[in-house]
């Protein structure tokens, strides 16, 4: 029997209606620049040009369009238009492969690059990475995306740490930063001096006495508006927080204190009230002040008494970011947004907490039409049932990540190169070392040693900027084994979970998604994905833990209760947005 074989031409087409009847390959390419420096701008323009003559000169592919970024960070995909202009067009069947430079130009986030990957693979669009060589069709595509990715993440994390020393040396130093004026003062950026606005200081001098006179802040605000005076933009609202952020601020007594607040990560770019959680540095008499520091002590010793000490919880601050468990760890599954907490039919027998995308609770609905409010309750109830299944399997699930891990660096040979990378730099530092022998010798000339010596210095400096590089490379597996030992010994002390627990679940999980797509590509409102730290994920829909619904004769009968212990029982709020419910039902005549 003879097989004849056709041989496949290894590319990739999209398998969907409307695609182009010539069977050619619709490509879009994606550029980005972080920065708005003109080098960054040049390459940028470059990035556009180059891409764009590349696809038309293909006579197998059609130009599908650029789609570009100009100075915008990596880290954050929502921040990024074009990039989610690209997305979408991909999820409408418009574009079948996708282009870009590198890793680190798609995503400096390894959950995005996966996720937004993973998203266009189920579709059968691929991405080409030109840099690293990586088209994610393929089937060692993924596995060198994690390991890469991981690196991307790694070095902006590493630039941000530099960046924050620089910041800190230039504080203690005493230099201003990050100071761009305030009511009573102007800033030179060119000297990086403030100095006195006599206008701006009547207003601050205005506050402090009024304050002291024992007037509140909405009492103040009120006055200034009254009076017609202007904030320091020209504005006209004086916000109650505006006024005591000025009766708070210590450059009015003429000192400055810097490192007020710190970014909690460079990928969410988080920012907090520093408590102490990092350096501050005070500078006192550093410039001329508005009020004596007599008034400005005054006024503080006021503001002590009327506010309220701040609580503490086993030695953890309460902040408002993070006053309940899943505060700034919940993220909309169709938009990217975050879900908020909101209550509804707040004061009725009938209230409920649910988490909503905030796109469309302050936007409105076209701005995410997929999205829809998740009870509170649910999301506990589904990371409960999360948390017993990954107990009942977790050395499997742990030790099956842990070889994907291992094998990726193996197939990366990222610990034999690191090794080699160090005999390297050991070999070439031995050689320098003999050539400052053979000069103390006089074997070699004072000419011949500077040019030998010039040259082994460049090399040595080259072959440690690889070695640097092959160490955050073997870093990736070091903290990918030092997470899943602090996950381990979690789920061992918290082996039974009946309810949920806070704690427990911020130990261990990074992040929940609220909606997204199923494993047929359907939207689904009430998915809730569980992303823990160390990159497992598990999805359940909300559906399955839903609260019963009261039967009508309940319902009927907490009307009656309500309605005669107070006329007012379905008109009471709590501030937050609700559902407009009317009567809780209709009585038949």
């Amino acid at each position: 029997m003879n097989v004849e074989v056709i041989k496949g031409n290894n590319r990739v087409y999209a398998r969907r209606k409307g695609g182009n009847a010539k069977g050619k390959l619709r490509v879009a390419a994606y550029c980005r620049v972080s920065t708005n420096d003109e080098d960054q701008l040049n390459s940028y323009r470059s990035q556009v040009t180059y891409y764009t003559e590349l696809i038309k000169k293909k006579d197998d592919w059609l130009f599908a369009g650029i789609y570009a970024d100009e100075g915008i960070t990596g880290t954050q995909v929502a921040k990024r238009e074009e990039f989610q202009r690209l997305i979408n067009d991909c999820m409408n069947g418009e574009v079948d492969m996708v282009i870009n430079k590198s890793i680190s130009r798609f995503a400096r986030n390894t959950l995005d690059t996966l996720k937004y990957v993973r998203m266009l693979k189920e579709r059968n669009i691929a991405v080409f990475f030109e840099e690293e060589n990586i088209n994610t069709l393929t089937m060692d595509g993924e596995l060198l995306l994690v390991v890469l990715s991981s690196v991307a993440q790694q070095e902006v994390e590493n630039i941000s740490a530099n960046v924050k020393k620089g910041l800190k040396m230039k504080m203690q130093r005493g230099e201003m930063v990050g100071f761009q004026g305030c009511l009573g003062y102007d800033y030179d950026p060119v000297s990086k001096t403030i100095s006195v606005n006599e206008e701006e200081a009547e207003i601050v001098r205005y506050i402090f006495r009024r304050y002291i006179e024992g007037a509140g802040g909405s009492v103040i605000s009120k006055e200034l508006r009254n009076l017609g005076y202007k904030t320091k933009r020209g504005g006209t609202a004086w916000p109650e927080s505006t006024v005591i952020g000025i009766i708070k601020n210590e450059k009015y007594k003429g000192d400055l204190l810097m490192g007020k607040t710190f970014t909690v990560d460079p990928i969410s770019k988080r920012r907090l009230a520093n408590f102490g959680e990092e350096d501050r540095y005070y500078l006192a008499d550093h410039h001329e002040p508005i009020v004596s520091e007599e008034v400005f002590e005054k006024a503080q010793e006021i503001l002590l008494r009327r506010s309220n000490p701040r609580k503490t919880d086993g030695g953890k601050r309460e902040i408002f970011t993070r006053k309940y468990a899943f505060s700034c760890l919940i993220k909309c599954g169709f938009c990217g947004g975050t879900l908020t907490r909101r209550c509804w039919h707040s004061g009725t027998t009938h209230s409920k907490v649910v988490w909503q995308c905030v796109e469309a609770t302050k936007g409105g609905k076209k701005f995410c039409p997929d999205s829809k409010g998740v009870e509170e309750v649910q999301i506990m109830k589904a990371f409960v049932e999360s948390y017993k299944l990954l107990c009942e399997n977790a050395d499997g699930v742990l030790e099956e990540f842990l070889a994907r891990v291992e094998k990726n660096l193996s197939e990366d040979n990222s610990l034999k190169q690191l090794e080699k990378a160090k005999r390297d730099v050991a070999a070439l530092e031995g050689k320098r070392a003999k050539l400052v022998d053979m000069r103390l010798d006089e074997v070699l000339s004072k000419e011949d040693f500077e040019l030998k010596y010039s040259e082994l210095s460049a090399k040595i400096e080259v072959a440690k900027g690889e070695l640097a590089q092959c160490e955050e490379a073997a870093k990736v597996y070091g903290n990918v084994r030092e997470r899943i030992a602090a996950f381990r010994k979690t789920l061992e002390e918290h082996a039974v979970l009946e309810e949920f627990d806070r704690y427990v679940f911020e130990s261990i999980v990074e992040k929940v998604i609220v909606g997204g797509y199923d494993e047929e590509g359907n939207k689904d409102p009430e998915l809730i994905t569980f992303i823990y730290k160390f990159g497992f994920k598990d999805s359940l829909t909300s559906h399955d833990f839903r609260s019963p619904r009261k039967s009508y004769a309940a319902r009927r009968e907490s009307y009656h209760s309500s309605k005669y212990e107070g006329e007012d029982a379905y008109q009471k709020g709590s501030g937050d947005t609700r559902r407009d419910t009317g009567t809780a039902f209709q009585e038949k005549a």
